[in-house]
Formats: structure tokens, C-alpha cells, sequence
């Protein structure tokens, strides 16, 4: 569903809105902390730890060295169904220095994503997971949402009234949920362009 809104967001509403993105983690193994027995453990430690090299990389390089890679992992993730990439081979899929694959054992890059998930979570509160999506609002006071959770990208016009609607909910202090059941699992669509 995160993958779905980041494609929503980059695809479809940035190139006619005014947006500036800067991504941050949010550490699903660290926010639920698994029982290492279950199946869920592996999928959110390996991603987890791909969220240190995507640090190591941001610490280094910026914030576009950060989209470039996340946008390749998120492509072999979701449209290929592969979890079984190095991180060595992403960074040099993007071109990015491949020495920051030794960030994906390094618990060191731990502290910093638990540091900018938390400053997101304080934003939204405890009781969300991924997507989240924050920007400061008329009043110029930094809020966010969690969500948009979508399954599949809407057309341009659809998308950019959902994220117009977005936009104003964000001015309304009282506005905290709008919910209805998921009927349908993620789709990833086409596979996008390297970054």
C-alpha cells in the first residue's frame, strides 16, 4: 500500500503540484517489533535493514541519491517479487557507490531511523503504519496524515482531487480518520523508470 501512494504521489500529483518530496523511514520491524518466529519477521528485518544503506546513502549523498535508490528497491520489491537482491546490487543499479551496502548490518543507522520515524509518528500518532505524509498547512503548522492507503494508482484527475481534498483536510485541527475495509490487495502496476 506504501508503494501504491509513493507511485501516486512521484507519478501523478508532483508533476502539477508544487511538491518538494523528502523521504524518511519508517521501520515497520522496529514500530511492531515481530516474534522472530513469525513470517512477517524476515520480510520487515530485510527491509529494515535496507533502510540503514538508504541513511548511509542519505547521510553521503542527499535526498534525490535516497529517491533513486528507494525508488529501485521499491521497483524489485513490488514488481518483481524479489527479496533476495543485495543491497550491493541496487546501489550499483542506481549508480550509487556500492560501499554503503555495509551499512545493511550496521546498527549504528538504527538510532537516525528510529529518530525521523518517531518525529513522523508525532505527527500522526502511535497507532498508524505506512504511509505517512506530513507538510505544513495553511496556518504553516507541519501536520500529517496517515495514508493516503490506496491499492492502486487513480487517473491524473483523480489523484490530483484526492490529494487537493488531502491538502484542505490538513487545515481542519477536528479531522482525524476517514476509513472504510480493504476489498482489494495492492496492485503496482507497471514497473517504473529508474530515477
Amino acid at each position: 500500500f506504501c508503494w501504491a501512494t509513493a507511485r501516486w504521489a512521484v507519478d501523478e500529483v508532483q508533476p502539477h503540484r508544487d511538491l518538494t518530496i523528502t523521504w524518511q523511514p519508517i521501520s515497520l520491524f522496529l514500530k511492531n517489533e515481530p516474534d522472530p518466529d513469525s513470517s512477517y519477521h524476515e520480510s520487515v528485518w530485510f527491509t529494515h535493514r535496507l533502510l540503514r544503506v538508504m541513511e548511509a546513502v542519505r547521510a553521503a549523498e542527499g535526498n534525490e541519491a535516497v529517491f533513486k535508490l528507494y525508488w529501485e528497491l521499491g521497483a524489485r520489491i513490488h514488481h518483481d517479487n524479489d527479496r533476495d537482491f543485495t543491497a550491493e546490487e541496487a546501489l550499483s543499479a542506481v549508480g550509487l557507490d556500492t560501499s554503503f551496502a555495509t551499512a545493511f548490518d550496521d546498527e549504528t543507522w538504527d538510532d537516525v531511523i528510529r529518530t525521523k520515524m518517531d518525529e513522523g509518528l508525532e505527527l500522526v500518532g502511535n497507532d498508524v503504519g505506512t504511509p505517512i505524509i506530513a507538510f505544513e498547512n495553511a496556518d504553516g503548522v507541519r501536520a500529517g496524515y496517515f495514508g493516503p492507503v490506496i491499492s492502486k494508482v487513480p487517473s491524473t484527475d483523480r489523484s490530483l482531487a484526492m490529494w487537493d481534498a488531502l491538502v484542505a483536510m490538513m487545515d481542519v485541527d477536528s479531522f482525524f480518520e476517514l476509513k472504510r475495509t480493504r476489498t482489494e490487495s495492492p496492485g503496482p502496476g507497471d514497473r517504473p523508470a529508474p530515477r
